[in-house]
């Protein structure tokens, strides 16, 4: 075929005001691992293939079942220390207070709303 040919062969086909449409069947595969995952890493970014196990299940999971668990451990954890304190820090008890009380008038700290105004110092016990 020569050159002219070919380019009026082109110029015939471009004109055409329809295209054939072939179809195709196509089937869907899952993922190996299942919903909610990745075919080009691991769990939550772990980008090794020794993913714990523990870790592909979180994952597959919804994330209200993960994260609500999780926030109740942490708490747990939080509230560990406070289990065995009795009676209120040094600072609360009332002669540490009035202390305060009397270094912060001293000072003049908050002159106009605060600890020394007219209002609180009329309010106040101590004098």
């Amino acid at each position: 075929m020569t050159r002219r040919n070919q380019h009026t062969n082109l110029k015939q086909h471009q004109r055409c005001k329809f295209v054939e449409l072939t179809m195709v069947k196509v089937w869907y595969e899952p993922p190996p691992g299942g919903a909610r995952t990745h075919l080009n890493r691991g769990a939550y970014y772990v980008e090794n293939a020794m993913t714990p196990t523990f870790l592909k299940k979180m994952q597959r999971m919804a994330p209200a079942k993960v994260i609500v668990p999780f926030v109740g451990v942490i708490s747990a954890l939080c509230y560990l220390p406070l289990i065995g304190q009795t009676g209120l820090p040094q600072t609360m008890n009332p002669e540490h207070v009035a202390a305060q009380r009397a270094y912060m008038r001293y000072h003049n700290m908050n002159p106009i709303f605060g600890i020394s105004s007219k209002q609180a110092r009329s309010a106040d016990p101590d004098p």
